[in-house]
């Protein structure tokens, strides 16, 4: 779903349009349980957080944002991070496996990919589910981590970089 689509959906379900509503929620469920999962690292608070975004997407969908996918994986970004914060716990590689590329069937090579994710920072492991995962531009990533745009793109090259040499 393009971010005008997606606009317009809201834009339904602001005026109470059910059918809007689960169209977005089909859409946006995994890419945003994937980017949820990779913070909190726990099938079970993913889930209640998941279930949370929709909920406040639901109540109060936004008007007129220009970029509402971004705006959705904020929502998401933010509540998981509030969540770690209030649990003040770490994520372990187990927790994680299964939502690291929604995507992905080969399980050997997810799980090389899960582990290779689990040895990046915590920014750069951000960055990649955001770009491929939600795939939210480098600009709306920036946004979302409040960083610059170079940055951003750094970070995820290095990333990239970093996981082509752990998988090669």
């Amino acid at each position: 779903m393009t971010d005008s689509e997606l606009s317009l959906k809201l834009n339904k379900v602001h005026e109470g349009d059910i059918q809007a509503f689960e169209d977005i929620y089909n859409d946006m469920k995994t890419p945003i349980m994937t980017v949820i999962m990779r913070v909190v690292g726990n099938r079970e608070t993913a889930e209640d957080l998941l279930q949370e975004v929709f909920v406040k997407l639901y109540r109060s969908p936004p008007k007129d944002v220009s970029k509402p996918r971004a705006y959705i994986f904020k929502t998401a970004v933010n509540l998981a991070i509030d969540s770690l914060r209030a649990e003040d716990r770490t994520v372990s590689l187990e927790e994680c496996e299964g939502f690291m590329f929604a995507n992905d069937s080969d399980s050997g090579m997810k799980l090389d990919i899960e582990r290779a994710m689990g040895k990046l920072d915590e920014a750069k492991r951000r960055i990649v589910t955001l770009h491929i995962n939600a795939g939210l531009k480098f600009r709306e990533i920036a946004e979302i981590m409040g960083i610059p745009l170079g940055t951003a793109i750094w970070r995820y090259n290095e990333a990239i970089k970093k996981l082509r040499e752990m998988l090669s």
